[in-house]
């Protein structure tokens, strides 16, 4: 079958829109026709080979669609059914046995691997192989192959174009407090960034009952968006010599109860734990470069017990928190559609320029 793709050839360049051969689904796998797609800062990073993968591959991961054929081992699933594409994951690890799936033990190969677990890809450019399996998925295209694990079946009256980014960037920013940190009722909180995962943040957040609320981003408009998203303090870090300072005069009580990290920078991740109270706990969200390391002062981390931690996915079960925050959205409760600008699937480029500018927020490319 012909379909169009998106396709990542070399570091930093424009990604190539081409007509590939997609194999049939195999057993496990699910044909979908792709409606809408997000663009995260992990398409970018990856195309960019900040966090390498294997070239040439069609990347995406932030699908949705409606399934149009499915495999003989396929049970939860059937052609016409709309669904939401998230992340991938083995199934039978150690985590995964635990229903901890974001931890998968296999996650790096599954997800960024491009390739099935036998090496085999379902995308094809003439003679040469394309990566065809990022996130399990690869949603830059028209169809993409999936598996039922890494589908969730949303109403047949489901937006798709408005619901594709919560696959990845809106449950990693919402499921980091509501499902990993998860603050107490009149808790502080600061997020560090306010693009998708950031803002998606503040909103769960709000949600939890945090009566402080800080968003620390150099850019006005985005913190202006904090605000109408629920954020009762705003920080221009570029306003100040010592961001931690700044926060917890901001919040009084020695600072943060607890602080998400979402710009993947290693400065503004040390940031993010310096402005921790006396016990509190930072979530380090962000997509760093694959050699970044991160420095934390030992004393103050001892002496004030302080907890770092990172968090996958928002630690997310998809087929049970995305219908969670589909029911939030349907009750006004998480309006993150406000996020979104919508680009024709032509435009790609274009929507991934912005997204690096700044920009636009959630680019959604409309197939």
């Amino acid at each position: 079958m012909r379909i169009t793709a998106a396709i990542a050839r070399t570091p930093r360049a424009p990604l190539e829109l081409a007509e590939l051969e997609i194999e049939p689904p195999r057993e496990d796998e699910v044909l979908v026709r792709v409606v809408a797609c997000g663009v995260c800062h992990t398409d970018l990073v990856c195309r960019d080979q900040e966090l390498p993968v294997p070239l040439p591959a069609v990347l995406g991961h932030e699908g949705a669609g409606i399934v149009e054929q499915v495999g003989g081992r396929v049970a939860t699933v059937r052609p016409g059914d709309k669904v939401l594409l998230s992340y991938d994951s083995c199934g039978g690890c150690p985590s995964c046995r635990a229903a901890a799936p974001f931890y998968c033990h296999q996650f790096g190969p599954f997800n960024f691997g491009c390739r099935r677990p036998d090496g085999t890809t379902p995308l094809r450019a003439e003679a040469v192989e394309v990566g065809g399996r990022f996130f399990g998925q690869s949603a830059f295209a028209t169809h993409c192959i999936a598996r039922e694990r890494n589908l969730v079946r949303v109403a047949p009256d489901a937006p798709l174009e408005t619901y594709a980014p919560l696959g990845c960037g809106v449950q990693t920013g919402a499921g980091t407090v509501m499902n990993a940190l998860r603050p107490e009722a009149g808790s502080s909180i600061a997020v560090f960034g306010c693009g998708t995962v950031g803002l998606s943040a503040i909103l769960g957040a709000v949600l939890q009952g945090c009566a402080r609320i800080l968003a620390v981003d150099p850019n006005p408009a985005r913190r202006e968006m904090a605000r109408a998203f629920g954020a009762t303090d705003l920080l221009d870090p570029k306003a100040t010599n010592d961001v931690p300072a700044a926060v917890r005069e901001l919040l009084g009580e020695g600072g943060a109860g607890s602080s998400v990290e979402c710009t993947g920078l290693p400065e503004v991740a040390a940031q993010a734990a310096a402005c921790l109270a006396p016990r509190g706990v930072c979530a380090i969200v962000g997509a760093a470069p694959a050699d970044a390391a991160y420095t934390f002062p030992a004393m103050p981390l001892l002496v004030q017990g302080w907890t770092i931690r990172g968090v996958i996915e928002g630690e997310s079960r998809p087929a049970e928190f995305l219908p969670r925050l589909i029911a939030l959205h349907g009750q006004g409760r998480f309006p993150f559609d406000r996020m979104i600008r919508r680009y024709p699937f032509t435009e790609i480029n274009e929507a991934m320029a912005a997204s690096a500018r700044g920009e636009a927020i959630k680019p959604v490319l409309v197939m």
